[in-house]
């Protein structure tokens, strides 16, 4: 059987059989026992998924990932609490049939009912009913630029978040805690806001062509090539849309015949990217060794289904940092993995680069392991760097067979030189090229904002996800109702916040996600940390009992608690 030429340049084989002798690796995701210790009186809260590497000896330093369960009691309400929503919702559905309650959502016309229906039902009524009533929370007008402080539109409904109206006024200088600007390069000005005024000048703001016909400017290979030697791989290319440089070239890397081996909790621009190669797709548990290990044994073993032939390729798609878990990638073992098996990474690096490692240069540069072991490194610049658009880098064969298969690198418009010009800055402080020690500063900055940040949370008692090491921080708020009640309450304390609920979140995981800068200073962060005590104190939201004395408990004795 021959191979593609996409194949061939991914060099090598993925079908060759693991050698005898491996034997399965244990569960790395740990349940910790409910103990006790006396002298702090408190009972410790159980928690799952410690992620205790299974292969320790792969690891230059500690790794552990905590992610918290819900308590019992907060699940039972959780679920009542949807239920309750879904009643209501049931009820006004019947109200609006009858036309006693206006509806203003799309829906079918009366002599279309015969036909196939344009909306899907369960998506309607969940806007309609659960949506609507916390949408003021998401979409918000700023007025400025979104740095460590912003403005924000002021805004009001009086239809119940069916419309909004401006005021005309603004809310000034709230705390930013929910964009990706993880170095504080999204700036007006300082040298990145001056250079890219100035290629503004020099090229304007748009190319109007792609790069395969008029549209390649001087600056673009300038881009790559500094991508490529901070990324430490023989070649980069860069695309003007992050989504789409997952989405657009993933399909050009695997195809009928392929197997893509994707993380559970993978974002929806790999899981399209993925979708529309045409390859089959297994999902294994998030950040499970094991659980993918049985995968890859399980496709070798038996092949490609009702032929039994050998997969052409097969893919393994993770990410640096999961964005809505705020954990880290367990790397090193997914490395040991691809190598045993004889299969490709694709890693995903878009909230990693920039933000994690001694020289920012991803979850690669965290764990001090050589980038040519991983075989498609993507990325963004969207976050750290304060621009716009992604990138991917690897072996010189890779990237010029993506400048001729790819269709973002075909069909789209090249990226805006201003945008070029902001990367090439930010990317050279955070390599200290410019002469300074900027870079440096903002790494460390971010380093120590973010364990500040956490460590502060975990000690007021709120259940957080992630790893300690991470910039998101995901801050658990599990009641629907809550969710809606929390963003309008920091806000109302010129806090900017992001919450999450179902279904980007499971249904009884809503959250608040923070997203730390080195651009916040201490005030700030002990600002927001003050309004966040205050309104987790106002919504009951310090769900963990790390700090709740055995009396505050209640519904067990002391004694009981003692027992081992």
């Amino acid at each position: 059987m021959t191979e593609s030429s996409a194949n061939k340049l991914l060099n090598g084989d993925a079908c060759h059989r693991a050698a005898n002798g491996i034997k399965a690796s244990k569960n790395g995701f740990v349940k910790s026992h409910c103990l006790l210790q006396r002298p702090q009186k408190y009972r410790r809260p159980r928690e799952k998924n410690q992620n205790v590497p299974h292969n320790p000896s792969l690891y230059k330093k500690p790794f552990v990932e905590s992610f918290e369960e819900t308590p019992l009691l907060v699940a039972v309400l959780t679920y009542m609490g949807y239920g309750i929503l879904t009643i209501f919702g049931y009820l006004r559905d019947f109200l609006r049939h009858w036309n006693i309650e206006k509806c203003h959502v799309a829906r079918e016309r009366e002599e279309q009912k015969d036909f196939v229906p344009l909306y899907q039902d369960f998506e309607n009524f969940y806007t309609r009913n659960l949506y609507m009533r916390i949408r003021d929370n998401w979409n918000r007008p700023i007025c400025s630029v979104p740095g460590a402080k912003m403005d924000l539109v002021e805004r009001v409904s009086h239809d119940y978040n069916w419309t909004f109206e401006h005021t005309g006024k603004v809310v000034k200088d709230v705390i930013n805690m929910g964009s990706y600007n993880y170095l504080g390069f999204a700036e007006n000005t300082g040298t990145c806001a001056d250079a890219a005024l100035e290629a503004t000048r020099t090229y304007g703001a748009g190319v109007s062509s792609t790069r395969c016909e008029l549209g390649n400017l001087d600056i673009h290979e300038e881009m790559e090539q500094l991508v490529a030697r901070f990324l430490g791989v023989e070649s980069s290319m860069a695309f003007g849309m992050g989504f789409a440089t997952n989405s657009m070239n993933i399909p050009a890397l695997t195809g009928k015949g392929c197997l893509i081996l994707s993380d559970e909790l993978n974002h929806a621009s790999l899981v399209l990217g993925a979708r529309l190669s045409g390859s089959t797709i297994r999902v294994f548990k998030h950040n499970n060794m094991q659980s993918l290990e049985k995968l890859l044994r399980d496709a070798i073993v038996h092949g490609q289904p009702r032929t039994h032939r050998p997969w052409k390729k097969i893919l393994i798609v993770v990410e640096g940092i999961y964005s809505m878990e705020g954990s880290i990638v367990r790397l090193p073992e997914v490395i040991a993995l691809k190598k045993r098996y004889k299969a490709y990474l694709y890693l995903d690096e878009a909230h990693s680069i920039g933000a994690l490692g001694p020289n920012g240069r991803g979850v690669v540069d965290y764990f001090g392991l050589d980038p040519k072991d991983v075989d498609i490194m993507m990325g963004t610049f969207t976050k750290s760097f304060g621009a716009a658009g992604g990138y991917i880098g690897g072996r010189k064969e890779l990237i010029d067979y993506l400048r001729r298969h790819s269709h973002s690198a075909l069909y789209a418009t090249s990226m805006s030189p201003p945008v070029t010009q902001q990367i090439i800055t930010s990317m050279r402080i955070i390599m200290g090229e410019d002469g300074t020690t900027l870079g440096a500063d903002r790494l460390r900055q971010l380093s120590e904002n973010t364990t500040y940040f956490r460590r502060k949370l975990r000690e007021m008692g709120f259940i957080i996800y992630g790893n300690d090491d991470s910039p998101v921080v995901p801050m658990m708020l599990y009641m629907p109702a809550k969710i809606g009640a929390f963003g309008r309450e920091m806000l109302k304390r010129n806090i900017g916040t992001v919450v999450v609920g179902f279904p980007a979140t499971p249904i009884i995981e809503s959250r608040a996600r923070f997203c730390v800068s080195a651009a916040h200073t201490r005030e700030m962060l002990d600002t927001a940390l003050g309004a966040i005590s205050d309104v987790g104190d106002l919504l009951q939201l310090k769900y963990s009992r790390r700090e709740q004395p055995l009396s505050s408990l209640g519904w067990m004795s002391e004694e009981s608690l003692l027992q081992d």
